[in-house]
């Protein structure tokens, strides 16, 4: 079953002036019309890859033979790659359990690691604690110049050339394809080694890289079903190239909402997700939305929060504090899953009505709360709710929000696939390591 959303608790007439307006909402749908007939032009004509990739399975066996490759006989999987190279593989991973709190800990191998976050003391220990001989680590970055994969891919080279390892036995590689007059570092670096690469699409930036082989070939790694990603992908595509009213397109009337919202005071917008298992989505989620739309002085800022845990530490201040935010809360059938509370115990405890429930119950009641409170307090809140948060669910979602971050960037006149400002700070960085 698809996803369903709902903006009822974000209109005007629902939860008052904070909520969105019927005009307003009207308007920005009128303009999403034109962004929805440049996404089927785009997908019509080529000149978008990303939206090809929910139809494409020619090189889903190429992903699998490097997934079975890496898993054989290894301990661990260690993914080296910042940003969009690493956000899009850990919110697929989760759906194995990848980072889930006191989960992850507790999986048998291969036990995947993302070195996303450049630290000296981290990678390190990283290298100094891994049984080299059984370990395997895949290299990402798209042009193969990006500062932080490079390091911790000569760390890796010299670690292992210390243990008398071969490198072609332990890395491999994702970049683009080596162009004549164009320098590519990874390449260069580990091509010397005999080093394997997979060809990153030179159409497709990192942050919408999730449907790709940046994403696919780490949840391949942990046994993940890579081809119904895809399918989900295109059911949220699907909507897109039906040519429906942008009302009775989810993404398009996310990003309509989200967009006079903004306008109508609210620059913030809040991922709010009751599932363990979705917590790297919300990151993905913010570089997503964040570095596509922040430009010119425009954009909406994103935060990321994960239920039930920050109803003890956000909420507060979402329901309390200034009005400028729209919220997303998603949800999942979670009735039912999880411990049951047996009787006395939960008598003992002081809460009777806990008996027979299960720990899905509560996660269940706390989101449609949470939404619900906030709406009571004058706080717009749209809600996503996945029946079953598989890999086909969690498709549907990335290409959601990849859709609807396009469309919002059509609706404010931004260019959603640059990034200059960051590009700017790395060649900063880069300056001041060689002085």
């Amino acid at each position: 079953m698809s996803l369903i959303q709902s903006i009822d608790l974000a209109r005007e007439a629902q939860i008052g002036r904070h909520g969105v307006g019927d005009a307003a909402l009207e308007a920005a749908l009128k303009r999403a019309e034109d962004a929805l007939g440049w996404l089927r032009a785009r997908h019509a004509d080529g000149g978008l890859p990303l939206l090809r990739y929910p139809d494409r399975t020619d090189d889903l066996a190429g992903i699998r033979a490097a997934a079975e490759q890496l898993t054989r006989g290894a301990s661990d999987i260690v993914v080296l790659g910042t940003g969009g190279s690493s956000l899009g593989g850990q919110a697929l991973a989760q759906l194995a359990g990848y980072g889930v709190s006191g989960v992850d800990a507790l999986r048998g191998p291969p036990r995947l690691h993302f070195m996303d976050n450049l630290d000296p003391v981290s990678f390190a220990a990283l290298l100094e604690r891994l049984q080299l001989r059984s370990a395997r680590f895949i290299a990402i970055s798209k042009s193969g110049g990006t500062g932080e994969t490079l390091m911790q891919a000569i760390a890796v080279l010299a670690a292992l050339k210390q243990a008398s390892l071969k490198a072609a036995d332990h890395v491999f590689g994702i970049s683009e394809p080596a162009k004549a007059g164009k320098t590519n570092g990874l390449r260069d670096l580990l091509g010397a080694e005999g080093v394997a690469f997979l060809d990153h699409d030179t159409g497709v930036g990192g942050r919408f890289s999730v449907l790709t082989n940046v994403g696919l070939l780490p949840a391949a790694c942990l046994g993940l079903d890579i081809g119904a990603v895809r399918k989900g992908a295109g059911v949220a595509l699907g909507a897109v190239l039906a040519g429906t009213p942008a009302v009775e397109v989810p993404a398009a009337l996310g990003a309509a909402l989200s967009v006079a919202q903004a306008d109508n005071g609210k620059p913030v917008s809040v991922l709010m997700a009751y599932a363990d298992r979705l917590e790297k989505f919300s990151r993905w989620y913010v570089q997503l939305w964040a570095e596509s739309l922040g430009k010119d002085g425009k954009g909406t800022t994103p935060i990321a929060a994960l239920g039930p845990v920050d109803q003890h530490s956000q909420l507060q201040l979402f329901i309390a504090g200034p009005r400028d935010k729209l919220f997303t809360v998603v949800t999942t059938d979670t009735a039912g899953a999880g411990p049951k509370m047996d009787a006395d115990l939960a008598a003992r405890a002081g809460e009777p009505g806990f008996a027979g429930k299960s720990i899905g119950d509560l996660v269940a009641a706390q989101g449609r709360a949470t939404a619900e409170t906030l709406a009571k307090n004058g706080c717009p809140v749209r809600t996503i709710h996945a029946p079953r948060l598989n890999e086909t669910a969690l498709g549907e979602l990335l290409m959601q929000f990849m859709l609807e971050t396009i469309i919002a960037a059509q609706l404010l006149g931004v260019d959603a696939f640059d990034q200059p400002a960051v590009e700017e700070g790395k060649v900063l960085a880069k300056r001041y390591l060689t002085q």
